[in-house]
């Protein structure tokens, strides 16, 4: 299987990093996208500065890592920021968790589906109020890292799991698709644990298991030692996504473990710069990456 080893030497010289960003850090604004089960899910939102048109931008849309029980929005806040400068609409989402006020898991209402049913309400979201949010619903590019990536792949994959409420002739699907570290295939022991009794449903969000055809491109980052999404669940995933005639590009970690970004505070170890120039380079071969006007 073809892959790309990232080198950072090269990446220094590519446009669009952060030495080019042309306005000040944003400032976060949270709303309420979905209100379930009694309570109110957000998103906190990052906009671009007055460099760049007020309508019809991309949007990168995050959803953080944590095993479907821990973790937060804020964990991508600061690539939001970097995002937003560059010309993007960014936001992180929150998502149901499984688990319980004590600390203690997995929540007996709330399991992988629940989570996979947030995210596709999520990307809907943004749909639906595109013109509010002045983002492009064409150039809507959905990411996450981990358990965060599972999410993402979901938007696209998991066409049998929906929220009631959602309106299915809304598409959840993005337009592309940032993974880091991703979680690949839901066929583990704690995503068997995080389903409890409803471990029948697990098939139902499991990437591998629901490929088709026809799906966005995508730019996945993963490390040879990941000791939480082995290496090998990667390559098959390639390969059979491949296949299917998916673009998927791989870019491959020699060494490195679960947080590719480990020693980097400032992006919650979950990617570095380097890393984020060699996004940068994906988005703007698609036609994504937004200039001043």
């Amino acid at each position: 299987m073809k892959s790309l080893v990232l080198a950072a030497a090269l990446l220094a010289t590519c446009p669009g990093g952060a030495a080019d960003l042309p306005d000040p850090l944003p400032a976060m604004e949270t709303r309420p996208y979905k209100h379930v089960a009694g309570r109110d899910l957000s998103v906190d939102i990052f906009r671009p500065g007055p460099a760049h048109p007020a309508a019809g931008r991309p949007a990168i849309a995050f959803f953080h890592g944590g095993g479907w029980v821990f973790g937060q929005p804020a964990e991508f806040h600061a690539a939001c920021r970097r995002y937003a400068r560059l010309g993007f609409v960014t936001f992180a989402f929150s998502y149901r968790l499984s688990i319980k006020p004590d600390g203690t898991y997995p929540h007996p209402d709330i399991t992988l589906v629940e989570s996979v049913k947030d995210a596709r309400s999520a990307v809907r979201w943004l749909r639906t109020n595109a013109a509010d949010l002045g983002i492009d619903p064409a150039r809507i590019v959905v990411a996450g890292q981990s358990a965060g990536g599972e999410l993402a792949w979901a938007t696209a994959l998991c066409d049998a799991v929906n929220e009631a409420t959602d309106d299915p002739a809304v598409s959840p699907r993005p337009d592309a698709l940032l993974l880091y570290s991703s979680n690949y295939n839901t066929m583990e022991v704690w995503a068997d644990l995080i389903m409890d009794r409803r471990r029948a449903e697990i098939w139902s969000v499991s990437p591998y298991h629901n490929l088709k055809a026809g799906l966005p491109p995508a730019l996945a980052f993963h490390g040879t030692k990941d000791s939480q999404v082995p290496y090998f669940s990667v390559q098959l995933f390639a390969t059979r996504t491949r296949e299917l005639g998916n673009a998927f590009e791989l870019v491959t970690f020699e060494g490195r473990d679960h947080y590719l970004g480990e020693g980097h505070a400032e992006y919650a170890r979950y990617f570095d710069d380097a890393i984020l120039e060699r996004t940068d380079a994906f988005l703007r071969q698609l036609g994504f990456m937004p200039g001043p006007r």
